[in-house]
């Protein structure tokens, strides 16, 4: 059995993973938790906002720190237009539609990035991509450390949003009845794109805190977003501190799974926690029963 001086290195490293799970599944509990809308396009989604990341870095220099004064709000502007112009009139209301469009919408994404961009495997290098911090006597990675603390920064500003401004309750008065906000003069299309364009804006912050320790390739999107949608299910279905939580959850038991278990098997420990939390506690860690 490894010994604590190895144990602990893996538990840290497996926290800073988590944060950046739990980065990506912030917006996809915004957007599935809140609105039940099923967004299968979240991960091809966040493959764009990587390769924007990317782009910036290589052809003008851009840090990914910078870049989150650009990339988000175009996500978010992304975000808008697909849900106000194309899955919402695509869909007619329908949740097996919205299904439909946003699978849809991933498998064009992902085709047009293959043919753009190709196959290849990228990454950018900056002065601090292969900096440590020591904490706790383990060295970590300098990119892991700030997307941890990004984590729990973002997560406070999307609680603050739905908590405690307008467009928050707004918000929140569409999630539970959708008709009713309607008769009392919200603009549901708009609070629609509104929250789904929040929702990708969180990729774009994941995108720029991610890629200073990452590759992004076309198919990046596949893995985060099977490990998002366990999170969303883990923390409790619209619950920020709750996807912040499931996502640490994660990925300690997937650094503590692969270190046990070997790195092939590292994932195994994820999808037991999801099958036992829709056994046995389907409404997640936070979540509450409609």
């Amino acid at each position: 059995m490894p010994d604590l001086a190895i144990i602990v290195p893996s538990f840290l490293n497996g926290l800073t993973t988590g944060a950046l799970y739990a980065l990506i599944a912030l917006g996809l509990t915004l957007i599935y938790g809140v609105l039940h809308i099923i967004n299968f396009a979240h991960g091809s989604l966040l493959m764009l906002a990587l390769y924007g990341v990317y782009y910036l870095r290589v052809s003008l220099g851009i840090d990914p720190y910078i870049a989150l004064a650009i990339v988000p709000p175009a996500m978010f502007a992304l975000g808008y237009v697909l849900q106000r112009f194309v899955i919402g009139r695509a869909s007619h209301g329908r949740d097996e539609n919205i299904l439909l469009v946003t699978l849809g919408l991933s498998i064009v994404i992902e085709n047009l990035a293959l043919y753009f961009f190709k196959s290849d495997t990228r990454i950018i290098e900056t002065p601090y991509s292969f900096d440590t911090v020591e904490i706790f006597g383990a060295f970590l990675p300098y990119p892991k450390v700030v997307a941890f603390v990004g984590a729990f920064i973002t997560a406070a500003a999307l609680w603050y949003v739905i908590a405690r401004t307008d467009l928050g309750r707004a918000i929140r008065a569409l999630a539970k009845e959708r008709k009713g906000a309607r008769l009392v003069g919200i603009d549901v299309d708009h609070i629609f794109a509104m929250s789904f364009g929040i929702g990708i804006a969180c990729l774009g912050v994941a995108a720029c805190l991610l890629l200073p320790s990452y590759y992004v390739s076309p198919q990046v999107g596949h893995g985060f977003v099977l490990i998002a949608f366990t999170i969303v299910v883990l923390g409790g279905m619209g619950s920020f501190i709750g996807a912040l939580i499931g996502g640490l959850i994660i990925g300690v038991v997937e650094a503590l799974g692969g270190l046990f278990l070997g790195e092939s098997l590292g994932q195994i420990g994820i999808f037991a926690i999801f099958i036992l939390i829709l056994l046995f506690r389907p409404t997640g860690l936070l979540g509450h029963r409609a």
